[in-house]
């Protein structure tokens, strides 16, 4: 009832059960998924990290049973031994089991496992080389760099050049972390001392000299020691003149008084209550508004008057911002216009009444 004859995985008869009643098999559940475009192409859709379990086991049973097998190999290689050798012998050959005995595991398996990465590549046959082969040096413990981090927001990683420059986990403890992006390798060890190297050969060679870091590398680097020395010598030379001609003020010597006062040339002149007259005057703090500005003809800025739970123009006592001042004119026929609503209102009350 849910596939068709040609998707079905029982075995196919000459008359189906439709047909003869019999054999009549339950139907298959199957189960609608909607997934999306990284979900359909998801390698590990629908994987049971609990199934794992199994095969560990079915592994570990067989690592065991092989165990057991080389030790009783080795047990029987070591008797036949003993029979045919003299007793005199017996005390070295006992010393030998015990050293055959102690049979490493990894070793026994090297020769087997020693090809897990190899991948073959032709180069150079008739078609395109001779067979060789091409290690890999990448072993199987190690995680690679975009499963640090599996957050799609952390950092960019490259699939092109298998390069992740920003750290993958920037809140993890430093002492913890064996990889920190590409960007650390290019600030930090000899990478930095190198890049110094080339952008001095650079600079040498657009103010004339001749050098080249790829054609001559010796040379670039004596060049490049070489300045690094005459410049700590300018360095201190320049220095020790500054310090000759204006004094070191890191030393002992007492400074003036007039330089621990700070006295300047500058002549102020003050009245009797400590005001300032003449001379400098104390700056007043201002906001970076625009402050006494009026438009439209007024005479007070927006806000400056309030009634009812409205700003307005304290000069005209408009609540409509941007509008013409209309001056004591316009205060004025508000107040008639509030006394002639507020008399209709009562001759209302007085009609109804």
């Amino acid at each position: 009832m849910t596939h068709d004859a040609k998707s079905c995985m029982d075995r196919p008869r000459i008359l189906g059960a439709k047909w003869t009643g019999k054999h009549i098999a339950p139907d298959e559940k199957i189960e609608q998924f909607e997934l999306d475009y990284d979900g359909k192409r998801d390698r590990w859709n629908g994987y049971d990290a609990a199934s794992y379990a199994h095969i560990i086991e079915r592994y570990e049973a067989r690592d065991e049973a092989r165990k057991k097998y080389l030790k009783d190999q080795q047990l029987k290689k070591l008797e036949e031994k003993n029979n045919k050798e003299d007793e005199e012998r017996g005390d070295s050959e006992d010393e030998d089991f015990e050293d055959v005995l102690k049979v490493d595991e990894a070793k026994v398996d090297e020769s087997k496992q020693m090809d897990f990465a190899k991948v073959e590549k032709r180069v150079r046959t008739t078609g395109g080389g001779s067979t060789g082969t091409v290690r890999n040096l990448r072993i199987r413990e190690d995680t690679a760099k975009y499963l640090l981090n599996l957050d799609v927001n952390s950092a960019h990683y490259d699939p092109k050049t298998r390069s992740m420059r920003e750290d993958p986990l920037p809140d993890m403890d430093p002492n913890e972390k064996f990889y920190a992006g590409d960007n650390q390798n290019r600030v930090s060890g000899q990478a930095l001392e190198f890049k110094q190297l080339n952008i001095h050969a650079w600079e040498a060679f657009d103010k004339g000299h001749d050098v080249h870091m790829q054609a001559a590398p010796s040379q670039a680097e004596l060049l490049y020691k070489n300045y690094k020395v005459n410049k700590e010598k300018l360095k201190s030379q320049t220095k020790e003149d500054i310090m000759e001609k204006y004094g070191n003020a890191a030393s002992e010597e007492i400074l003036p008084r007039e330089l621990l006062l700070g006295q300047s040339e500058r002549e102020v002149e003050y009245d009797c209550a400590g005001r300032i007259v003449k001379g400098q005057e104390m700056s007043i703090p201002r906001s970076k508004y625009e402050e006494d500005v009026f438009i439209n003809n007024h005479t007070a800025v927006w806000g400056s008057w309030w009634k009812d739970h409205q700003w307005g123009y304290k000069c005209c006592k408009q609540t409509i911002r941007n509008s013409y001042c209309t001056g004591a004119a316009g205060i004025e026929a508000a107040e008639a216009s509030a006394d002639l609503m507020k008399a209709n209102i009562a001759r209302k009350e007085s009609a109804e009444g």
